[in-house]
């Protein structure tokens, strides 16, 4: 109980500090489900749509939503194309160089390998991965021949017309992808990456930061986080 008050009085001083703010824009890709995506209306969807609009609302705070690719996301933030980003974003050493982060919504989850024989060998093949992202990152340092796509869905078609042997990316976009079509099978052990997923801000809005941390942890503190992990079968649960 105690918990919970503080957590509750920490969120109203934050609120109360992020007022000034009349209307934050939140940053998405809208292309990495069941994270966000666009659904047949026109409108992001998806598990951080959800959060994001419960996390606005525990804030009080006013949102509306912008999409943006992937592979400008940060930059498009620090120049002030929106207040924040809510997109599948591991917390990473190299990321916290340019931009805050709020403690992770996500805990750290695995990545995978996927590709169309159980036999490929990741460690020396070739990989296909989204430009920008830590599984990029892990297989250029790892000894596997890189090839980088925009969008998630380009590392996927590169391991279906054979321009990779595998695509490494996190398990949870995989997992239905993987179900779902015959030709794809797991390939290679999973690989943990990350400090989990949260939250990006300029490093000069310290305020904002602090309204929507607060936010996380009073749904952390209730319970109502990890029955939206649940709900959307995006990660493991705290």
């Amino acid at each position: 109980m105690k918990r919970l008050i503080l957590a509750s009085a920490a969120l109203a001083v934050s609120a109360g500090m992020a007022a000034a703010q009349e209307v934050v824009r939140l940053g998405t890709e809208g292309a990495y489900p069941p994270w966000n995506f666009i659904n047949d209306d026109g409108e992001v969807d998806g598990f951080e749509r959800e959060l994001g609009d419960e996390l606005c609302a525990r804030a009080e705070l006013e949102c509306e939503w912008v999409t943006n690719d992937w592979d400008s996301i940060i930059p498009n933030l620090v120049s002030g194309n929106y207040d924040a980003i809510i997109a599948g974003m591991s917390i990473t050493d190299e990321r916290e160089e340019v931009i805050d982060f709020s403690q992770n919504y996500t805990p750290p989850d695995p990545s995978a390998y996927a590709g169309m024989s159980e036999d490929v060998d990741v460690e020396t093949g070739v990989i296909a991965a989204q430009t920008g992202t830590i599984q990029a990152g892990y297989v250029a340092d790892s000894g596997a021949t890189l090839v980088e796509f925009a969008t998630p869905d380009e590392t996927i078609a590169a391991v279906k017309n054979g321009e990779a042997d595998a695509v490494l990316a996190d398990k949870s976009f995989l997992e239905p992808i993987v179900e779902d079509d015959p030709d794809l099978v797991w390939a290679g052990p999973d690989v943990p990456l990350g400090g989990g997923v949260g939250m990006g801000f300029r490093e000069s809005d310290p305020e904002l930061r602090a309204a929507f941390d607060a936010a996380i942890q009073s749904m952390k503190d209730d319970g109502s986080l990890n029955e939206l992990i649940a709900e959307w079968d995006v990660s493991s649960q705290f």
